[in-house]
C-alpha cells in the first residue's frame, strides 16, 4: 500500500469515528472527534433506488458522433474516483454537493469503500453497494456514471458493466496522469453535468415556437431555463467493445468470478484488450492463432494482443501496433515480442471472430489471461481457446442503439462541430511525430 494511501486511511479514522451502516432506509449518527456537533449520515442500499431509466443516442446530420437525448431526466448517477488520490476525493465531494443542491431530484451512487470514505463529509444521503454484492445491481440501477481521474478510472467503471448489454453514458473528468481518454476538465463540471443532464429536452422557447407541448420528454420542469434544445444535445462517442468467451480443450466454457460476481455464464466484454501472456515463465508462449475460422500462424512471442481502435494507444502500442481511430470498427492483433521479425501487427475488421489457442508444444503448461488489465486469478492450459469478436453495435426497432461504451465528448466552442478531440489527444498528450531537441 503507498504512503497516500495509508495518510488517507489514517486522517479517515482521525477525522471521523464513525461506521457505516448498510441497510435499506438506515441512518446512522455520527460525531466527529474534534467537535461536538452531531448529525446524520445515511447510506442506503442501491437497491432501494428506482430502476434504470432509458437513454436514446440520435445520429447527426454532418457527423459520425451521436446526440444523447433523455425521455426523462436521469435519476440515478454512480460516482467513481481514482483510489488513494486526495484530490478525486475533494472533487467527488464537490461535485456531489452541487448534484445534490441544484438537481435535487438525483440520488448519488458511490462504491462501497468510496462511501466509508466520502459520507461524513456529504450532509444528504448518498447510496452504494455492499463490498460483496454482485456488480449486477448497478446494471439495474445507474442512469449515467461520472468518472474523476485518468484513463484507468474508466476502464474500471465500464468493467462494473464487463457482463451488461448495455452501459450508461460515461461524462469523464481527466485528473489522472495521461488522460487520453478524459474528456472534461474538473474545472468545467457544472457545465458538463448541465449539458448531459438536460440533453435532448425541448426548451421553452422550442416549444412555443413548435405550438406543442413536451408530451414524450417530462421531468425537468424542476431546472426550468437550464435546457439547450434538442438542437443541442449533448455528443457522444460509442466506443466499440470485445465480446470474449472462454474455453477449455474440452470446449466448456471457463467461469471465474470476477467483481465480487457470481459471472454470468456468457461472455465477457472488455472496453481495451485481452491480453494472452507467458507470465513469469521463462519460455515463450506458442499459440495458434486463427481468424474468421481459418488457421492464420503458430505465434512463438511473450505473448498476443487482441485490441479495440480504443486499446490501440495502450499495450499494443507499445508492442508496435497501429493507432487507429475509434470510429473505425476493427479489431488489432499485435504480438508482444514475437521471435519472428516478419509477425506484423493486423488490423482486422470487427465482425471477424479471432480465436487464440494454447498449443500442446509450449514448454510453459499455462500462461496468463487477463482483460482490461484484469488478470484472471488461473491462468489458461494447453488446448484452451479464447474467443474474440468486436461487439456487435445496432441499431433496434425503436431507432436505439445497443452495444459499445457511450463517451461523451466535450464540446469545443468555436471548434469544429465534428470534432473528436481525438487529433489533439495525439498532438497533445502522445506527442505524435514530435521532433527530437526541441522544447515543449
Amino acid at each position: 500500500m503507498s504512503i497516500t494511501c495509508l495518510v488517507s486511511q489514517l486522517r479517515s479514522s482521525l477525522g471521523h469515528s464513525c461506521r457505516t451502516l448498510w441497510s435499506s432506509g438506515t441512518t446512522l449518527q455520527a460525531r466527529h472527534s474534534f467537535s461536538t456537533h452531531t448529525r446524520l449520515l445515511e447510506v442506503h442500499a442501491i437497491d432501494t433506488l428506482p430502476p434504470r431509466r432509458p437513454v436514446h443516442y440520435q445520429e447527426r446530420s454532418n457527423n459520425d458522433l451521436l446526440s444523447l437525448e433523455w425521455p426523462s431526466p436521469p435519476r440515478n448517477v454512480l460516482l467513481i474516483k481514482k483510489d488513494c488520490a486526495p484530490e478525486t476525493t475533494s472533487a467527488l465531494t464537490e461535485f456531489a454537493s452541487h448534484i445534490n443542491s441544484t438537481y435535487p431530484s438525483t440520488n448519488i451512487i458511490v462504491e462501497s469503500s468510496v462511501a466509508d470514505e466520502v459520507s461524513a463529509a456529504l450532509p444528504f444521503p448518498i447510496y452504494a453497494a455492499g463490498s460483496t454484492t454482485s456488480p449486477r445491481v448497478y446494471h439495474q440501477h445507474v442512469d449515467l456514471i461520472t468518472t474523476f481521474g485518468g484513463d484507468g478510472t474508466i476502464l474500471h467503471a465500464a468493467s462494473l458493466f464487463a457482463t451488461a448489454a448495455q452501459v450508461p453514458p460515461i461524462l469523464s473528468f481527466g485528473m489522472g496522469t495521461l488522460g487520453f481518454l478524459g474528456e472534461w476538465k474538473f474545472s468545467e463540471y457544472k457545465r458538463a453535468f448541465r449539458e448531459v443532464y438536460v440533453s435532448g429536452a425541448l426548451s421553452e422557447r422550442d416549444s412555443l415556437i413548435g405550438g406543442t407541448t413536451n408530451t414524450t420528454r417530462t421531468g425537468w420542469s424542476s431546472v426550468r431555463g437550464k435546457s439547450l434544445g434538442r438542437s443541442r444535445g449533448a455528443k457522444v462517442l460509442i466506443r466499440q467493445r470485445l465480446q470474449i468467451g472462454v474455453f477449455d480443450a474440452n470446449g466448456q466454457r471457463l467461469v471465474e468470478s470476477d467483481n465480487g460476481d457470481a459471472e454470468s455464464k456468457g461472455d465477457m466484454h472488455a472496453m481495451n484488450e485481452v491480453i494472452l501472456h507467458r507470465g513469469k515463465d521463462p519460455h515463450l508462449a506458442i499459440v495458434e492463432v486463427y481468424v474468421g475460422g481459418r488457421y492464420l500462424t503458430e505465434a512463438v512471442a511473450d505473448g498476443m494482443i487482441i485490441s479495440t481502435p480504443t486499446g490501440s494507444t495502450a499495450y499494443s502500442l507499445s508492442s508496435g501496433g497501429s493507432i487507429i481511430h475509434p470510429l473505425v470498427p476493427s479489431l488489432l492483433l499485435t504480438p508482444i515480442c514475437p521471435r519472428s521479425l516478419s509477425f506484423r501487427p493486423l488490423v482486422l475488421p470487427a465482425a471477424t471472430p479471432i480465436t487464440l489457442k494454447l498449443s500442446e508444444k509450449n514448454r510453459g503448461r499455462e500462461v496468463e489471461l487477463s482483460i482490461d488489465g484484469r488478470r484472471r486469478s488461473h491462468g489458461i492450459g494447453v488446448g484452451a481457446e479464447v474467443r474474440v469478436s468486436g461487439e456487435e453495435l445496432r441499431k433496434g426497432d425503436d431507432n436505439a442503439w445497443r452495444g459499445g461504451i457511450p463517451c461523451v465528448l466535450r464540446q469545443t466552442r468555436g471548434g469544429a462541430e465534428g470534432d473528436d478531440g481525438w487529433v489533439g489527444g495525439l498532438n497533445g498528450l502522445l506527442k505524435f511525430n514530435y521532433p527530437f531537441g526541441e522544447e515543449s
